[in-house]
């Protein structure tokens, strides 16, 4: 089976077509016409067009495309938002407000049209937020699984609880993990392919593959082709295979 994956998106609409381009590409050369895209999570946050992120992705699969897109932790920060501005995220440090520069959400609500949401009442922009934030954008996101799996892949955003079963893993390991998961190395039945954790390139690590290369920081966002367990990274000259 040909699956593909797009790594973290965080905002940037310009790199996430550009990435479907190469797919599209890639399709043309192998005949993959309908093999499915899965998005890694993250859509939203850091990047200057997160709203163009989630319109693009709204859209396309609307108009019919395979395309698959799981939620990552910053999606639910998102989401969570607009539920209640005073959520803080069981992930993060209490003190760590989702307006963080470290964290993105201004760049967020700043797609929507938000202006200056770090120098006002929160609950001002709270409230202009959910005058601005279309209802499908919102119902989209509130709606994202956590989770895509085929004979041979395991598709998530931060990774899996080792040795919990798939249906009972937990959304705050599926979008948030890190210790426990990143220094295992043990076979988990299939391979885990996730995003979360940005590194400088993709890399193999045997049991999983972390196509999460910093897009949020303006580094590039990896597509990457599966056939089987085996990988091949996108580029704009045609596949590169990805090994352990």
């Amino acid at each position: 089976m040909t699956i593909y994956a797009i790594g973290d998106i965080h905002g940037q609409r310009a790199m996430l077509e550009a990435a479907h381009d190469r797919i599209a590409a890639d399709r043309a050369r192998s005949g993959a016409h309908d093999a499915p895209i899965v998005h890694l999570g993250d859509l939203t946050d850091r990047g200057p067009d997160s709203r163009g992120v989630l319109d693009l992705l709204i859209d396309g699969i609307a108009d019919g495309q395979p395309w698959i897109v799981l939620k990552g932790n910053h999606d639910r920060m998102f989401q969570e938002f607009l539920n209640d501005p005073a959520y803080r995220d069981p992930g993060l440090r209490s003190d760590l407000p989702w307006f963080d520069t470290r964290l993105g959400g201004a760049e967020t609500v700043r797609s929507y049209g938000v202006d200056s949401p770090e120098r006002r009442p929160l609950e001002d922009v709270h409230a202009e937020a959910l005058e601005s934030v279309p209802a499908s954008h919102r119902a989209f996101i509130a709606d994202l699984p956590l989770m895509h799996t085929t004979d041979e892949l395991i598709l998530v955003h931060a990774g899996i609880r080792p040795g919990v079963p798939l249906a009972r893993q937990v959304e705050d390991d599926l979008v948030w993990i890190r210790q426990g998961f990143l220094d295992d190395s043990t076979d988990h039945g299939r391979l885990v392919v996730h995003g979360h954790t940005a590194l400088d390139a993709p890399e193999h690590f045997g049991n999983r593959v972390d196509l999460d290369t910093g897009a949020g920081y303006g580094r590039p966002l990896t597509a990457a082709v599966f056939e089987g367990r085996s990988c091949f990274v996108l580029t704009d000259s045609g596949r590169v295979a990805l090994r352990p």
